[in-house]
Order: structure tokens, then sequence, then C-alpha cells
């Protein structure tokens, strides 16, 4: 790698890899040993081409999600079978690795400028701003920067845009997907929102079992499938369909819906 080769962003390769090496290293243990981290199909990464492939997930804080996928990431792509255990595979990462957050959410201090310099695509969201509901027109600069994204390696976006589980999938996402034509793969996480406060920057609570399932990609007809109707198959695929509300217990949904009022969790 060439000291000042840089990316299709204009980020140095050589700093983002000593970034992410860092931050790898100040963040493992939240993963492995604060709390655990169960994962199953990290099989399913060391199978995926290149570039092109767009993960999409639930959201449950502002940080600590994407940051966990870093870890199983690499981890897998250095021969990890469901488990982060040494962290050797940092010295390593993969570099083009990106994942979609809210312009405002990621210029909010430095620690958040660091981590956007660390794989970042960041847009303005079209619907929220400043913690008011807004209207604006999608920035196709913005939708430009997702595709040079892909196709320069993997993506991860949380097509709620809400770190508010059962909320409706956002259209944009089923358009990219039509545009683009990405392997798509799910992953469903669980226990972010206990472990850790919601910009998943501190930890709250030690000794809760975190839990992310990456599944195989999608069968898509890119050309030919109706925008509602991918959107509908991406609810299923990271469990966020309302029809998942049936087979959660009433307390925990009660639960759920009682911590979302009181800290209006907003990505």
């Amino acid at each position: 790698m060439g000291l000042f080769k840089k990316n299709p962003f204009g980020h140095i390769l050589f700093l983002k890899l000593w970034l992410i090496r860092i931050l790898g290293a100040l963040t493992h243990r939240r993963f492995k040993g604060f709390n655990k981290l169960e994962i199953d199909g990290s099989e399913i990464l060391r199978n995926l081409p290149e570039t092109n492939v767009l993960f999409v997930s639930n959201h449950q804080t502002y940080f600590a999600d994407v940051v966990s996928m870093f870890h199983v990431f690499n981890a897998s792509l250095s021969g990890r079978e469901d488990n982060i255990k040494n962290i050797g595979y940092l010295w390593k990462p993969k570099l083009n690795l990106y994942f979609v957050a809210a312009k405002e959410t990621m210029q909010d201090g430095l620690l958040p400028k660091i981590l956007a310099y660390a794989g970042s695509v960041s847009i303005e969201r079209t619907w929220r701003a400043e913690g008011k509901d807004v209207q604006r027109q999608v920035k196709m600069s913005d939708v430009s920067n997702i595709s040079k994204a892909l196709n320069d390696g993997w993506v991860i976006t949380f097509p709620q845009g809400t770190t508010r589980p059962w909320k409706p999938i956002r259209r944009g996402t089923a358009h990219l997907i039509k545009k683009n034509k990405p392997v798509v793969v799910p992953i469903v996480i669980d226990g972010f929102r206990r472990s850790f406060d919601r910009k998943g920057l501190r930890v709250k609570k030690r000794g809760i079992l975190q839990s992310m399932e990456i599944k195989a990609s999608l069968d898509i007809d890119y050309d030919n499938i109706p925008v509602d109707e991918l959107v509908e198959k991406l609810e299923y695929a990271i469990e966020q369909h309302p029809s998942f509300l049936k087979v959660i217990p009433a307390d925990e949904i009660k639960s759920e819906e009682a911590l979302n009022k009181e800290r209006e969790w907003r990505y």
C-alpha cells in the first residue's frame, strides 16, 4: 500500500488503516469482555464478492452496531469462525468497508468525525434534522456517494433510519438496490440497546448477551420487483416486519415501547 494512496472519497488509506487498528483495539472488550457477542453465519462473509455488497440491518445504537460489524467482518475474513478472538485480525482490516450514516450525527463531536474517516458515507436525512421532522429532496450527491462506495467495496446500511424498532424501511433503500443491483445480505442484531447508551459509546450494563445473525444473501429480481414488495422483503429479512410483533411476549413489547418513548432514540 502506498503511503498516500487514497480511496474514492479522498481518505488516505494508511491513515484509515491505523484508525481502524486503534479504534478496534479500544473497542474489542465491549464485545469480547464486558459483554459477549454471539455470532452466527460468519462463513457467509468469506464467500461474498469483493465489491457491490450491501448489508442491511436493524439498528439499536448510533455507533456500537457498526463497530461490532467491523470486528465481525474482519475476524471472519481472517478465518475466525463465529468469533472475534485474538484481535490480530485488525492488522490487515478490510479498507473498502463503509457504512451509511446521517451527516449531522457524524459531525457531532471529535469521535464521530474520526469514525467517519474510518468508513462513513454521510448523507443528509430527508425526513428529520436537528430533532425535528422535515421534508426535503434527496441529494443526488448522497445517492452517488453510496453507489461509489458499492463500486469500491462493501456498504452497511440501516434502512429504517432510526434506532427505534418496528419502524418502516425507507423506500430509498429499495431504489438504491434496484439501481445498483448489489448482493444484499441481511443482518439481525440484538442486545446492543441493553448494553450501551443510545450513542453506543458508553457501556451501560455489563454481562449482556449481544447477538449478530448474518443471513444468506437475498434472491432479488432487480428489474421486475416493485419497490413496495422489495421494502416488505427487507422488513422480513431483518425481522422488522410488523408480523414479528406477534411472536414477542407482550411484556417485552411494552417495555420496549416505554424505553423508546422515554429516550426518543433517533438515528
